[in-house]
């Protein structure tokens, strides 16, 4: 009992010395932690500078957290835009330096909301999602630097993806506000919506000096060749809607439409059409019976049947993709989809990657003056080709349409092939599905309509089943520097050609079965030649003799007289 009173006394006595004695050591440490956390706050959620060298992501700030700007009715407006711009004039190349990787680097400018001074925003949407899965994908992408010292191109936060939804002359004054303006040098501009009623401009009206745009409705008259990019409409159907791969081949109905509010004139042509061919044609319209709202717009009508929108177009050989009040149609997006080859009525329209994109390898394109033979046109193509044109348009899709990403990264490269030409893809890159197999070599019906970029001749070679001496003149001529792209036309058409440059030999090849020992041949021939001469209104064929340098080894020829002395015998 004592030893507990005694504890007992003296024990409160102790608390209040010890509390005494490490109140100040507590109260310092609890304030420094204190003011850590407070900077730390500050630091992160302090509004940064416009050129925040912090990764552009929208998760780390959203919209309605982004700093507020307002713009002075007296903010400049940027000019209309100069049509003679090309990348020689209006793009310093020089910011793009050299790198080993040959890529450009590409500045995202933090996001921002921009008001007037009456506090009303630029745009009703602000940050559209098709623009915000645009900027992730470039700034995940390799493209992509938070330096704005080492950028080469620049792309604003500001969205003006779809005219509709901007105030043209604020936002132009906001992109003038931009840092890095400099009257649009080295800035790129996405827009997919152009115009707006009545005139429906073919380019988005926004003011914006030189700056590149990337739009998806050009015309022959506002594309400006080599420096602007043309892009598809992207289709929300493409996330929304799942389209399994479906093989090339005949399908139920031939010829398909199914846009919604085209030109009466364009619909009475169409249903003329149908008159004519009956089931070929399936003549789709908006659906009358059905309410408004997402379920509606999936659907398509005929005299009261309805048919799920865009599957019913995989049921079609061919599908119609007509102009409405702006050139661009996410219904090309649509078609290419579901591997139906795009029958393209839009005159004047500058097709997407164009620059790069053979389109006649995945679709038909018409005059809107010949809507009227579009099923006569479309009747005379062979089945083959429409088979690779059907596999060809879902490759299409796959590669460069399926997603904002694909278009945005679609984009860049394209830029950056002008930027660094030495290291740009070729046509087959572009073009060629990896999948698909030509048996060694292109297609002869889907050969380039431009010439390669890498210096060099192309050689033709002609044969009908001399695979022996083919063999031979692929070995001569190969060893010529300068080619740069052997073509053989294989004129035998009832017998492959050999599957490899390397298995051309062939021992038991004879003479017997030539084409030249044919008697009929040169009948035959004859014939053909007077109807092309026919068709063509007059012969522009011209009778000349040549006899190249190849053949004169058989000739006593002073050798240093030929210009190919070292090509051998033939």
């Amino acid at each position: 009992m004592c030893a507990s009173g005694k504890y007992s006394s003296r024990g409160p006595a102790l608390i209040p010395r010890m509390k005494t004695k490490h109140r100040i050591y507590y109260i310092t440490l609890f304030s420094v932690v204190l003011l850590g956390l407070i900077a730390t706050g500050m630091f992160q959620f302090w509004p940064h500078s416009i050129e925040s060298t912090a990764d552009w992501t929208l998760d780390k700030r959203s919209v309605h957290d982004a700093p507020l700007i307002r713009l002075p009715v007296s903010s400049p407006i940027p000019e209309r835009g100069d049509l003679s711009c090309r990348m020689h004039t209006c793009f310093d190349v020089y910011r793009c330096g050299y790198n080993p990787k040959n890529r450009i680097k590409v500045y995202i400018y933090p996001l921002q909301r921009f008001v007037d001074e009456l506090g009303v925003p630029i745009s009703s949407i602000g940050l559209s999602r098709e623009y915000n899965d645009l900027l992730s994908a470039i700034s995940d992408s390799d493209f992509y630097t938070d330096d704005v010292t080492r950028a080469c191109l620049f792309i604003p936060s500001i969205d003006v993806l779809n005219q509709n939804s901007l105030r043209v002359r604020e936002t132009a004054q906001a992109l003038a506000m931009l840092p890095r303006w400099d009257k649009g040098m080295n800035h790129l501009l996405f827009n997919m919506l152009p115009g707006g009623p009545p005139d429906y401009n073919t380019a988005l009206d926004v003011p914006r000096d030189r700056a590149l745009l990337a739009g998806g409705g050009f015309s022959t008259w506002t594309y400006r060749q080599g420096y602007d990019v043309s892009i598809p409409v992207y289709s929300p159907l493409s996330a929304d809607v799942e389209l399994p791969e479906r093989q090339p081949g005949p399908r139920h109905y031939f010829i398909l439409s199914s846009q919604t509010a085209i030109h009466r004139e364009y619909r009475a042509e169409l249903e003329r059409l149908k008159e004519e061919n009956g089931e070929a044609l399936l003549l789709l319209d908006k659906c009358s019976n059905l309410s408004q709202g997402a379920a509606s717009a999936r659907k398509r009508c005929y005299k009261g049947q309805v048919y799920d929108y865009p599957q019913i177009l995989q049921e079609s050989s061919f599908c119609v993709v007509l102009r409405g009040a702006r050139l661009g149609q996410a219904a090309l997006s649509d078609v290419l989809q579901a591997g139906c080859v795009p029958v393209i009525l839009a005159d004047s329209y500058i097709l997407p990657f164009s620059e790069v994109l053979d389109w006649k390898r995945a679709s038909v394109v018409i005059p809107e003056e010949k809507l009227s033979e579009m099923y006569t046109i479309l009747k005379s193509i062979p089945h083959r080709q429409v088979e690779e044109m059907q596999r060809q348009a879902r490759w299409f899709w796959e590669a460069y349409f399926s997603s904002m990403k694909a278009i945005g990264l679609t984009t860049l490269q394209i830029i950056n092939d002008r930027i660094y030409p030495y290291a740009a893809r070729t046509y087959e890159q572009w073009n060629n599905p990896p999948v698909v197999k030509w048996s060694s070599v292109n297609s002869p019906l889907f050969l380039p309509l431009i010439p390669p970029r890498a210096p060099g001749f192309t050689a033709v070679v002609l044969t009908y089943d001399r695979v022996e001496s083919l063999f031979r003149v692929i070995t001569e001529i190969s060893k010529v520097p300068s080619l740069a792209k052997l073509l053989v036309v294989w004129n035998n058409q009832n017998k492959s050609p050999p599957e490899g440059e390397k298995k051309f030999k062939c021992p038991e090849c004879t003479a017997i079965d030539g084409l030249s020992l044919d008697q009929t041949h040169m009948v035959e021939r004859s014939e053909c030649i007077n109807k092309f001469a026919s068709v063509f209104g007059t012969m522009p064929l011209k009778v000349v003799e040549h006899r190249a340098d190849p053949v004169l080894y058989k000739d006593d020829f002073p050798e240093k007289l030929k210009s190919f002395p070292n090509i051998g015998s033939l």
